[in-house]
């Protein structure tokens, strides 16, 4: 009874206090670094353990030990991204007394070099996913602020005609200059279909079973 009764009061104070206006600030940025534990966990989860028993050799351990790495990481530099941004958004918010459009940018700035300026797999990944969806943003406000004219053909078609012919190419004739996860999906739709021995490696398996 003492026990549910102290729990009964410190649920109490907690839910109390996250109802104070004056913590919001910092509350927003302590539950930002929740939500970027549990999103860079939810994504990157999933990915690994598709991408690791599909091209990754080695024991049944040490294959879950590298989507457990990789899950760690994604999920720490999200965390740590989200709390850096956040934290430095309302700093800046705070001495100049209002919000302005820099700060975001500044806040972001600094929050990419220390936590995903490190050149890692899982770093180049999301900096990479990030450039190709700034790129399209960019192209969009280009043409919203009149920068660009408006397109009068959809310019999709050409963006595909371009983006496959030149990774592509890559592929086939500079495949180094691929992220590695790339290399191995590409290896594994366009070469290894170029070797079988018979029905077993040609419909069941990829590649013939080691005896």
């Amino acid at each position: 009874m003492a026990a549910s009764g102290l729990f009964k009061t410190v649920l109490y104070t907690v839910n109390n206090l996250l109802q104070q206006h004056k913590y919001k600030t910092a509350l927003a940025v302590v539950k930002g670094f929740r939500n970027g534990a549990v999103y860079g966990a939810k994504i990157r989860a999933p990915h690994a353990l598709v991408m690791t028993f599909l091209f990754r050799s080695g024991s049944l351990r040490e294959k879950f030990r590298a989507i457990a790495q990789a899950t760690y990481t994604h999920s720490r530099n999200l965390a740590c991204f989200v709390f850096t941004y956040k934290g430095l958004q309302a700093l800046q918010q705070r001495l100049q007394g209002k919000q302005l459009q820099s700060h975001s940018f500044l806040a972001a700035c600094v929050g990419g070099w220390l936590v995903f300026g490190e050149n890692n797999n899982i770093n180049s990944q999301i900096n990479m996913y990030l450039l190709s969806r700034i790129l399209f943003a960019l192209s969009r406000l280009a043409v919203e602020k009149g920068f660009i004219p408006q397109p009068k053909k959809d310019p999709f078609p050409l963006f595909a005609t371009l983006v496959w012919g030149i990774v592509l190419w890559l592929f086939e004739y500079h495949p180094h200059t691929l992220q590695p996860s790339l290399q191995s999906s590409m290896n594994y739709l366009y070469h290894d279909s170029n070797t079988w021995h018979d029905i077993s490696d040609f419909l069941i398996y990829n590649k013939p079973k080691a005896k």
